[in-house]
């Protein structure tokens, strides 16, 4: 009879195995990405080539993605001039009809539209049979190559942390390893978005 510790641990070895196999590239080059904004315009990551670009993706209601965008907001502010993008798309089902409303409550001074789940899973080499913790990044550097990317669950998105972890990251990307200013953290929850 065959020792049951011995079999747990073959086949937790075999897990972590499969789990490896699935995980993203890093770095590379991504595939183009196509996003689809409230106007029927659509916006290509392409389109951005030349500018270091951060690509969320987020559900409109998940308090979590919220936040993100709050903190990607003023990182948007403070390095767009200096040729940082930031480019948002809602995965969910009738993104649609809820990114216009999104756009309304926070005014992001970037592209918010919606790209679908397939096509967004794809993009960042995400395993298909585990469900995605929102929201997910990936940093694309000036010569277009996928540098980091990060999903919910990770320590990366610490809502204590969050808003420095963006903001450092983005500064490296930029050629600019200077620490988040002082008092920059995430979002308040009080304060409420525009509507």
């Amino acid at each position: 009879m065959p020792d049951h510790r011995l079999v747990l641990a073959t086949l937790a070895a075999l897990a972590l195995a499969a789990s490896t196999l699935e995980a993203a590239v890093i770095p590379r080059t991504p595939d183009d990405l196509t996003i689809t904004i409230a106007s029927g315009k659509q916006v290509t990551l392409s389109q951005y080539k030349g500018k270091v670009v951060a690509v969320i993706f987020i559900l409109t209601t998940c308090p979590h993605c919220e936040a993100a965008v709050q903190c990607l907001i003023q990182d948007q502010n403070e390095f767009g001039h200096r040729g940082f993008q930031v480019i948002a798309s809602a995965i969910e089902d009738h993104a649609q009809t809820s990114v216009p409303d999104f756009i309304r409550r926070f005014n992001p001074p970037f592209p918010v539209g919606y790209s679908g789940l397939k096509p967004s899973m794809d993009f960042m080499q995400h395993p298909p049979k585990l469900t995605p913790h929102m929201p997910l990044i990936a940093f694309i550097d000036r010569h277009g190559i996928l540098q980091a990317q990060y999903e919910g669950r990770e320590q990366f998105f610490v809502e204590d942390r969050m808003a420095k972890n963006l903001h450092d990251k983005i500064a490296a990307l930029m050629g600019r390893g200077a620490p988040a200013p002082k008092g920059k953290g995430v979002p308040k929850a009080a304060v409420q978005p525009k509507k």
